[in-house]
C-alpha cells in the first residue's frame, strides 16, 4: 500500500520534470493507476478484516477524489497550448 501511494505524486512529478505535454500526460495516466492499485488493495484490506469499514471508506473517498484531480489535470495538460 505504501508503495502504490508514494508512486502516485512519485508519477506526477516524474512526467512534469520530463517538460513534454505528452510524456505528463502518460505520467497520469501512470499515477491514476496505482490509484487504482491502491482502491484495490484497500478493498482487500477490508475484506481480511485489516481495515475497519470506516477507515476503509474514508480512504477510497480520498483516492477517488485523486482520481478525478488526476483526470481533470491530464485533460487540462491536453488542452493547454502553452506548456
Amino acid at each position: 500500500m505504501r508503495r502504490a501511494a508514494v508512486s502516485i505524486p512519485s508519477n506526477i512529478v516524474e512526467g512534469y520534470e520530463r517538460e513534454t505535454k505528452k510524456d505528463f500526460a502518460n505520467f497520469l495516466i501512470i499515477a491514476k493507476g496505482s490509484a487504482g492499485e491502491l482502491e484495490t488493495q484497500i478493498l482487500i484490506a477490508l475484506l481480511l478484516e485489516y481495515l475497519p469499514k470506516e477507515k476503509s471508506e474514508v480512504i477510497n473517498l480520498k483516492i477517488v477524489e485523486i482520481k478525478k484531480m488526476l483526470t481533470a489535470l491530464r485533460k487540462k495538460i491536453l488542452l493547454t497550448t502553452n506548456y
